[in-house]
């Protein structure tokens, strides 16, 4: 029986410019796809081997926490706007963390145990659509388990009311 869990946890502020973030496999260092489909943005997620792409709802900088855990968690899905979960295999261990326009060499950096992991990527403060535009205060949450390969699949889809 499991009395506790592990659980390592990151905070980064990523600059999301095009509205886009990354994480990979370190080693294999994957080309970032760019046959990006209608549904990839609806689900605001895009998986290729050994790198995933989030989309985010801003063009700028946003802070994205990530953790790590030992196990499948929990989560409370009221607090979030948007859930997808998908996986990703990380040969290397080494899972590489940036903005769309940032330089590989100095990107985050995190340390897991070699293999394959299951991802829940969460949105939050995705805010209400005006007739000025979209207006809020995104920030995300990225949570890896050891667990077998997933396809992406959306747990709770994101519908915007427009007020005047």
């Amino acid at each position: 029986m499991r009395f506790w869990q592990k659980t390592k946890k990151y905070r980064f502020d990523l600059f999301a410019d095009y509205h886009q973030f990354y994480f990979m496999d370190d080693e294999t260092q994957p080309e970032i796809p760019s046959d990006v489909t209608d549904e990839d943005v609806r689900h605001r997620i895009k998986v290729a081997p050994h790198i995933v792409v989030v989309y985010p709802e801003r063009s700028t900088t946003v802070p994205v926490e990530f953790e790590v855990h030992d196990s499948e968690p929990s989560h409370d899905l009221a607090e979030w706007d948007h859930v997808t979960e998908c996986s990703i295999d990380v040969p290397s261990g080494r899972l590489a963390i940036l903005g769309c326009t940032d330089y590989l060499p100095d990107a985050a950096r995190i340390r897991l145990q070699p293999g394959c992991y299951r991802v829940r990527a969460l949105h939050a403060g995705l805010g209400t659509l005006s007739e000025t535009g979209l207006d809020g205060d995104d920030r995300y949450r990225v949570v890896l388990w050891p667990g077998s390969p997933q396809d992406v699949r959306v747990v709770k889809q994101t519908t915007y009311e427009v007020r005047g």
